[in-house]
C-alpha cells in the first residue's frame, strides 16, 4: 500500500528532474498506471517538440492529463485507482497561473499558485495518493532582466519553498544524480 506522500524533485534545466521522476513513479507504482499531470501547452513548434519526446519517453500504460492551471481538480476528478501522481512541471503551472491572471499583483499570483499546490496536496492525501512534483530551481540562473522576468522568478521561487516545507522528501538534481536534501525516501 502507498502512503500519501509528497515528493519534490527539482534542479536546473536538463539536470534529469523529469527522468528521474519517471523512474521514481514507475518503482513507487510498482509498475502499475500513474497519473501524469502535464502542464506544458503547445505553443509553438519547438514546445510541440519538447511534449512530444516527453511523451514518447513515458511508459504506455500511465494515464496522462493536460492541466495548465487546475491540476487540484483534474486528480479531484480522475480515478481513484491512480495511487501515484506526476505532476511535471509546477515551474510551467506558475508560469501558466500568472499569465492567466494576466496584471495581477505580486501577492494575488503567489496566493493562486500556493493555493494551487495545497489543493493538490489535500486532494492527494484525502484520496489516499503518493504527490511527486518536479519543478525547476530558479534561484541559481541569471537574475531576470524584464518585471516580468523576475515577478516569475519571484513568485516560483517562494512556490517552490512552499511545496519544499510540506513535502516529506525533496532531492535535488545535478547532472542527472540525485542528492537528498529532505526525507529518506531512497529516491
Amino acid at each position: 500500500m502507498i502512503k500519501p506522500r509528497v515528493t519534490m524533485i527539482t534542479g536546473g534545466a536538463r539536470s534529469g528532474k523529469s527522468r528521474h521522476a519517471a523512474d521514481f513513479s514507475e518503482q513507487l507504482s510498482g509498475g502499475k498506471p500513474v497519473l501524469f499531470i502535464a502542464t506544458a501547452q503547445e505553443s509553438d513548434d519547438e514546445m510541440r517538440c519538447r511534449i512530444a519526446r516527453h511523451r514518447s519517453d513515458r511508459p504506455p500504460h500511465w494515464h496522462t492529463l493536460e492541466e495548465p492551471t487546475s491540476p487540484a481538480r483534474a486528480v479531484a476528478a480522475s480515478d481513484p485507482a491512480f495511487t501515484v501522481v506526476l505532476l511535471d512541471c509546477l515551474t510551467l503551472l506558475t508560469s501558466n497561473i500568472m499569465m492567466a491572471m494576466n496584471e495581477q499583483t505580486e501577492s494575488a499570483v503567489q496566493a493562486a499558485v500556493e493555493g494551487e499546490i495545497a489543493q493538490l496536496i489535500t486532494v492527494c492525501q484525502s484520496q489516499g495518493r503518493h504527490l511527486i512534483v518536479v519543478t525547476n530551481e530558479v534561484g541559481m540562473g541569471l537574475h531576470p532582466m524584464t518585471p516580468l522576468g523576475r515577478l516569475f522568478q519571484d513568485v516560483a521561487g517562494r512556490a517552490n519553498q512552499f511545496l519544499a516545507a510540506k513535502a516529506h522528501s525533496v532531492v535535488f538534481m545535478v547532472s542527472g544524480l540525485p542528492l537528498q536534501l529532505k526525507g529518506d525516501d531512497n529516491l
